[in-house]
């Protein structure tokens, strides 16, 4: 009985309809905290191969001796190749790879992206399994040049050399294909694209020739990165690289055989993101952590490695780091192990995790412990859509009262049944109201159309043009929800409605988001986070501080925090430049988050906090 008139007494209390930002703030300080619990040795675990058929480091490898006089061979074969202009050095290598058994073809592609144009040459070699059956295939990826922009003089003349070495064994149960694109990005993306296709059409912004032989389906692929000049370098580790577009992973199984094999059979040690020195301390860890969330936020192509995996294609990069005391001959091996590893496949890997983070190469985090915090990040503009909902419903006048005003007013009791239970309670002070969708919701929708405006300026204008382009969207920006809080004149209720639906859109879009591209909704979930706070007010001084804060966590700000933060050397005209390629070339959602989910809620947030004081300006005083 008391705890049913307990109940129906909250019904009506000030109190609920004050929780909802304490509710909200409390899920943004959870999803941030619950990041900063991952390092922990609670919330992770070593990692370790499930596929027990892969065997890393089971087997001897032979690469060595009189291959290294081959290798150097053909690393001063690819200097005088890089000497000569295109066609003659992709005749040259096709001339190589088909003096070492392997059907040969090219591929020529192009992509028109911001007034550039792209193009290049895909070659690639095909290895026929003595006892494959033509439908498995892997895949040795070298491209000319690597993601840096240097001649892979090293990493080309090793695939070569592996090639050759390749098809004097009568082990593989696969096809290798041996792939030397033109560059580390648009060549790979290309090729992988037109593999799974039977005919891609020309458009404007790209034309993809078809590939005119191919394998069986692709089950993982390798790519090496090694700019050693045409006189060579030694290196101390390796740095592995797994990023895929828009986020996508490889399975966690291939990346723990190139560990184990490096690290264990040949001594290499293994690095993430460029860490070179990690003592797998708290603050190393989180320092990996952080890289591999603005990595993968980012959604765009970290190596050649980075166009498969969307198909499904578990890829990564070996990329030599620092000046040491292995060489070419260690990677050669690891490479050999990789594939003879994944040759021992019965099918396509899947026992492993496809969501993951990790902390350094032997540590992760699953999917299960660290999806939660981008979910309570989502849930805070969820809570905040509800508890604005209710209170649209709600009589103007007689909600002042619950914010903490008429506390002398004689309280009227009324008699309500909870069913056998009878409970005297407080009478409502206030009345729902009737409210009017049609203003709200049609606003939304137009903010979200207007969204594709600088969506479209951020992706078709010219590279010279692009900086201004940014520069007019972030003065619309910035002005856009005074006018239209002006032209609109949204009252109370409506703003509410509006704020509300704006909310629990963005809420369910991260949500969405978080199991795709975990990394990217969870660094848009922190910064859209003043959007579930601001309100409504009539007070110039309240709506001031408030237009501030918005204007701080603006998307147009973020891009440039963005480009001072991670790309300082880098211009802002080169970022908003691969910003476009990204979208256009890559297919990466980056742009489209932003502009088409982001910067709409935005708007919506300055729209309500400017309506409020337009709204009291009108007033007759």
């Amino acid at each position: 009985m008391a705890l049913s008139a307990r109940l129906l007494a909250l019904r009506g209390s000030p109190f609920l309809y004050k929780l909802p930002p304490y509710l909200s703030a409390l899920c943004v300080l959870v999803g941030i905290g619950w990041i900063l619990l991952l390092p922990l040795n609670e919330y992770s675990r070593q990692t370790y191969v499930s596929e027990n058929a892969i065997l890393p480091g089971q087997v001897h490898t032979y690469f060595g001796g009189s291959e290294h006089n081959i290798f150097r061979a053909f690393r001063q074969e690819v200097y005088a190749l890089s000497q000569q202009s295109e066609d003659a050095r992709q005749a040259g290598v096709l001339k190589v790879l088909a003096d070492s058994g392997l059907k040969t073809a090219s591929q020529p592609y192009a992509y028109q992206v911001a007034g550039e144009s792209i193009n290049g040459t895909n070659v690639y070699g095909i290895l026929q399994g003595p006892r494959a059956d033509a439908t498995e295939a892997m895949v040795l990826l070298a491209a000319w040049r690597n993601f840096d922009d240097q001649i892979n003089y090293s990493g080309v003349a090793l695939a070569l050399t592996l090639a050759r070495y390749f098809s004097r064994w009568s082990i593989w149960s696969k096809d290798i294909i041996l792939l030397i694109p033109s560059d580390s990005t648009y060549g790979p993306l290309a090729w992988v694209d037109a593999y799974h296709s039977i005919c891609i059409p020309p458009t404007a912004s790209r034309n993809i020739s078809a590939v005119p032989l191919k394998a069986g389906a692709l089950q993982a692929a390798v790519a090496l990165d090694y700019p050693a000049g045409p006189w060579g370098q030694r290196f101390s580790s390796l740095d592995i690289l797994y990023d895929g577009l828009n986020g996508a992973l490889p399975n966690l199984d291939l990346l723990n055989t190139a560990v184990s094999i490096a690290s264990g059979q040949m001594g290499i040690a293994c690095t993430l993101h460029n860490h070179g020195t990690h003592s797998d301390s708290y603050r190393d860890r989180l320092s990996v952590l952080g890289s591999g969330l603005a990595t993968q936020s980012l959604g765009h192509a970290t190596g050649p490695h980075s166009a498969f995996i969307p198909y499904h294609v578990d890829a990564i990069t070996l990329k030599t780091v620092g000046d040491g005391w292995h060489d070419e001959m260690s990677l050669g091996r690891v490479t050999e192990s990789v594939f003879r590893s994944i040759n021992n496949l019965l099918e396509h890997l899947h026992q492993s995790f496809f969501f993951y983070i990790l902390l350094n190469a032997n540590r992760f985090v699953s999917v299960g412990n660290y999806l939660p915090a981008a979910m309570v990040l989502a849930g805070s503009f969820t809570i905040s859509a509800l508890g604005l909902w209710v209170l649209s419903g709600r009589d103007d006048v007689l909600v002042a009262p619950l914010a903490g005003g008429m506390a002398k007013e004689k309280v009227e009791m009324e008699t309500v049944k909870l069913g056998s239970d009878v409970a005297l309670v407080p009478r409502q002070s206030t009345r729902t109201i009737q409210r009017e969708l049609f203003v709200p919701a049609l606003s939304l929708l137009g903010v979200h159309i207007l969204g594709y405006i600088p969506l479209w300026l951020m992706t078709s204008l010219s590279r010279e043009n692009l900086l201004l382009g940014l520069r007019t969207t972030t003065a619309v920006t910035l002005l856009l929800p005074l006018a239209l809080a002006a032209t609109i004149r949204l009252t109370r209720s409506q703003a509410q409605m509006l704020q509300s639906l704006s909310l629990i859109l963005l809420g369910a879009l991260l949500a969405t988001l978080a199991t795709l591209n975990f990394s990217l909704a969870l660094v848009l979930g922190v910064l859209a986070a003043p959007l579930a706070f601001v309100r409504r007010s009539s007070s110039a001084l309240v709506a001031a501080a408030q237009g501030i804060l918005l204007a701080v966590t603006s998307p147009p700000v973020a891009v440039y925090a963005l480009q001072r933060m991670f790309y300082p050397a880098a211009g802002l005209e080169k970022l908003l430049l691969e910003l476009a390629k990204g979208w256009s070339a890559q297919g990466v959602w980056l742009l489209w988050v932003v502009w088409g989910v982001w910067w709409p809620a935005w708007i919506v947030g300055g729209v309500v906090v400017g309506s409020g004081v337009m709204s009291a300006s009108s007033e007759p005083r």
